[in-house]
């Protein structure tokens, strides 16, 4: 290539070829074994003066050809390396750190928010909570006019005190027939002792009559007020019988007056339940949602007054399949709200549902018909919170990403941080 460039002169000169020399190798071409003749030629005489000096070899651009970048910026060649190794190692510290952890942004704050609503009907009376209010356990929600029902009440409670003044007049009544059971008893006895007499005065006056001491007379009167005697004495025993059995009906009556309080104490506590259902109450802590209860309005029973959001709430995160080997209920978990991106929530998961979301969707699906394409199904997890916020209001629905640590063991970045 050099050659060339010398020989392009095409002048008519007389040319003188020196020794041959062997150029050195740091101009030597790559790839070349031979050595090389330099041919010059002599000046010719038209030439101007500048023109009759031979030029030198470019041995300066040979070396910037033949040269590597590194040889020409080995400055910027070395700190290359260093961002090259630099990214390398920050590359597998990432991926060693990520290899430590779980996440995904398909997640939601759940909780179990019910809807409020009256047992009983009624104009509503007051209404002493607004909206997004938050309550505690036993705060009133909502009042219905309760001048119907306590009035019922007042009614339950006298049925409720004739029943008990029955009960006590079938127990006097008790009381008078165990009295007249023990004067027939002794009755009774008055009647056995005059039929023992009688028994002995007709057995002496038969005998006389026998002996012919006695007289007919007197033995016919005697076995005849035995006879008497004897009546009396059955007599005796019947009433005696009567009034006991008279025991028994009582004890029956006073056993359907028991039961007739049991009933009408039943009303009556019916009735101050009812009264009770006119106070529409919390009955955890939690917020007051979706409002629509307002004075004057007339409430049916299971028509909705609010909608309320319990202080318990937890994350539902729907993590892929191929997700969950590592992941056991237990295992910390670090939870990112979009709504407040700057706080930090810490929690753990509780429990993994057994089967896919779709599995207990209305409709599951049928994968035995037709074509089958198989998607990664996605499985909700329960993450409780470990210090929800109180200062902010967060409930159902709001977006979350939760980052599950699946290995307990501190990863590369931890150590380095550590001991850095």
């Amino acid at each position: 290539m050099f050659e060339d460039n010398v020989l392009q002169r095409d002048e008519p000169t007389l040319e003188c070829v020196e020794s041959p020399q062997s150029v050195p190798a740091s101009h030597e071409p790559s790839g070349k074994s031979d050595k090389q003749d330099v041919i010059m030629r002599a000046p010719s005489p038209h030439e101007s003066p500048a023109a009759k000096d031979p030029p030198s070899p470019p041995q300066a651009t040979r070396k910037e050809r033949h040269s590597g970048f590194p040889h020409r910026r080995p400055v910027v060649s070395a700190i290359g390396a260093l961002l090259l190794a630099a990214a390398l190692g920050a590359g597998y510290v990432y991926l060693d750190n990520s290899e430590h952890f779980q996440s995904t942004d398909d997640a939601f704050i759940a909780a179990r928010q019910s809807s409020l609503a009256p047992k009983v009907s009624g104009y509503i009376t007051a209404v002493p909570v607004t909206d997004n209010e938050h309550v505690s356990a036993g705060d009133v929600i909502a009042r219905i006019d309760d001048r119907d029902y306590r009035i019922a009440l007042e009614q339950a409670e006298a049925q409720v005190a004739a029943a008990r003044a029955s009960i006590a007049n079938i127990d006097a009544q008790l009381d008078v027939q165990q009295a007249q059971i023990s004067a027939n008893q002794a009755q009774v006895d008055q009647a056995q002792a005059a039929l023992v007499f009688a028994e002995q005065q007709a057995a002496r006056y038969e005998h006389l009559e026998q002996t012919g001491y006695g007289t007919v007379q007197n033995a016919q009167q005697y076995t005849s007020q035995l006879h008497q005697q004897q009546a009396a004495l059955a007599s005796a025993q019947a009433t005696l019988r009567l009034a006991q059995r008279q025991v028994e009906a009582l004890k029956a009556q006073r056993n359907s007056a028991v039961a007739s309080l049991a009933q009408a104490q039943a009303q009556r506590d019916q009735a101050q339940l009812n009264l009770s259902y006119t106070t529409v109450t919390a009955a955890q802590p939690g917020r007051v949602v979706n409002l629509t209860a307002a004075v004057g309005q007339f409430a049916q029973p299971g028509t909705s007054l609010t909608m309320f959001v319990p202080d318990q709430i937890w994350v539902t995160a729907n993590f892929k399949e191929i997700q969950l080997d590592h992941m056991r209920p237990g295992d910390p978990a670090t939870l990112a709200i979009d709504a407040y991106p700057e706080r930090k929530i810490h929690g753990h998961i509780e429990s993994v549902q057994p089967g896919s979301g779709t599995a207990f969707s209305l409709l599951p699906a049928q994968n035995a018909t037709g074509n089958y394409v198989k998607i990664v199904q996605r499985v909700p997890v329960k993450i409780v919170m470990d210090d929800p916020p109180t200062d902010v209001a967060i409930g159902p629905g709001i977006s979350v990403v939760p980052t599950v640590r699946v290995d307990l063991r501190p990863s590369l970045y931890e150590r380095l941080r550590r001991y850095l």
